[in-house]
């Protein structure tokens, strides 16, 4: 079970948004590869990385910021953001990126994430960013009319590595990760599934530990972490315990 730790760019820097308004931005660091090497010194194996700005244009805006990341940490990244034709996704790739994220064209081009998927295997992850039930695209400014569960059924055998499942209306304000929508998307499917969006205390990262919650491959925290809300030896500590000393607490 890996808890990754977020970083959202916008302009460069750090932030955190609610329910995904660029208007709400809050600047936790402006220099992002000290906060990669920081998550990565306080025992974090992965890390996530969405360009803001980018999901919004439909192109990289914070590709220096990413590339400063890569270089400062050893840990895999995960980035997604504006990545929305194969060539973006191979130079991703070549800079040392683990895994990409693709969401809007997920939506919008569904062959082209199986093309990714068959070209870089093991590479590629589905974001899926969901309101209201219904999923969200182009940095979750549109609505589309597709459920989540028949959007990732559309991906089933095509080789994704993950889906990362965002509920928005929680993200960024710490009400809890919608454990029911994220378990039963993972229920649906085969492909592992990350849950992301609202985990506020280590009420969530106890919850990760249960029973219906061990098919998922892990959750992202950003807001709670920034803010000190969790903290990071305590969480890493209880997934590495396990189920039964996490029920013990």
């Amino acid at each position: 079970m890996i808890l990754f730790p977020a970083i959202d760019l916008k302009d460069g820097k750090c932030v955190r948004l609610k329910h995904g308004d660029m208007a709400t931005a809050t600047i936790y660091n402006d220099d992002p590869a000290a906060q990669a090497r920081a998550f990565e010194q306080q025992g974090f194996e992965w890390l996530h990385v969405v360009d803001l700005n980018g999901a919004f244009k439909g192109q990289s805006v914070n590709g220096a910021a990413v590339g400063t990341i890569l270089k400062a940490t050893k840990n895999p990244v995960q980035l997604g953001g504006g990545i929305r034709t194969l060539a973006q996704v191979e130079d991703w790739l070549d800079r040392g990126l683990a895994r990409i994220i693709l969401g809007t064209v997920a939506v919008r081009d569904p062959d082209l994430v199986r093309q990714a998927c068959k070209a870089f295997p093991g590479k590629i992850a589905v974001g899926i960013d969901a309101k209201g039930g219904k999923v969200a695209v182009e940095g979750w400014a549109e609505a589309s009319s597709l459920g989540v569960i028949e959007l990732a059924k559309k991906f089933e055998g095509a080789g994704v590595a993950a889906i990362v499942y965002t509920d928005i209306d929680r993200d960024g304000v710490l009400t809890g990760i919608n454990w029911d929508a994220t378990i039963d998307l993972a229920d649906a499917v085969s492909i592992p599934v990350i849950a992301s969006g609202g985990l506020a205390s280590i009420a969530d990262i106890v919850r990760m530990t249960m029973p219906d919650a061990q098919k998922l491959e892990g959750a992202i925290s950003g807001r709670a972490l920034y803010d000190g809300r969790i903290d990071p030896a305590e969480a890493l500590a209880i997934l590495a315990a396990g189920p039964e000393k996490a029920r013990a607490r």
